[in-house]
């Protein structure tokens, strides 16, 4: 009798619902997973151990950023960690980049790779994309009040951009120009999501 008790006891210890959950790889992002506002990147590096590595991140024109990534070598699953200081004593928001294969990650259904076309159903209605080739081409500007405009539950943010290894048609090139997603020029040149953050709320 005691041995079968130890047994079973051992049984339960090793079922998952026993077992201590290790953090998501892939799935829907929120804003507390993977990542939540108030992990600094040491909880990260606790919680993700070898997968969670400091580099330098890519900023806005041309500047590097001091940040974190998970899964840095797996380009399905790789996400690019900002802070809101330089001791990373706080998130303030995540990135997806294209790395030339479709993320394992979701954001409200879109992900790396998703289309005008699944972007626009995501949102309920077009929306507005800034003109490409420039520094801060290719990105959402106006969600027109669809459903990507409105703040995930904790009031996290997301931002979306599109690009394409072609080149744009010239009507859609340039600082100031915008173009709704269902702009006949645009969708023939046919996108795809790029880049996606999500970016917590302040304290």
């Amino acid at each position: 009798m005691i041995r079968t008790v130890a047994t079973t006891t051992l049984i339960l210890l090793a079922s998952p619902a026993f077992a201590q959950s290790s953090p998501p790889q892939e799935g829907p992002i929120t804003c507390a997973s993977p990542i939540a506002p108030d992990d600094t990147e040491r909880s990260l590096k606790q919680r993700f151990g070898k997968d969670a590595v400091v580099q330098d991140l890519p900023g806005a024109e041309g500047e590097k950023y001091r940040g974190l990534v998970l899964f840095p070598k797996a380009k399905d699953r790789r996400i690019e960690v900002a802070f809101t200081d330089d001791k990373a004593m706080r998130a303030s928001g995540l990135t997806l980049r294209d790395a030339g294969k479709t993320s394992l990650w979701s954001v409200n259904g879109v992900t790396i790779g998703s289309s005008l076309a699944d972007v626009q159903k995501a949102n309920g209605k077009p929306f507005l994309v800034s003109g490409f080739e420039w520094d801060y081409g290719g990105f959402v500007t106006d969600w027109k009040g669809g459903a990507l405009g409105r703040p995930l539950q904790g009031g996290c943010t997301v931002t979306i951009r599109f690009g394409k290894n072609a080149g744009a048609p010239k009507s859609l090139m340039g600082d100031g120009v915008k173009a709704a997603s269902d702009n006949a020029t645009l969708v023939k040149w046919a996108p795809v999501v790029t880049e996606i953050g999500v970016n917590f709320p302040d304290k």
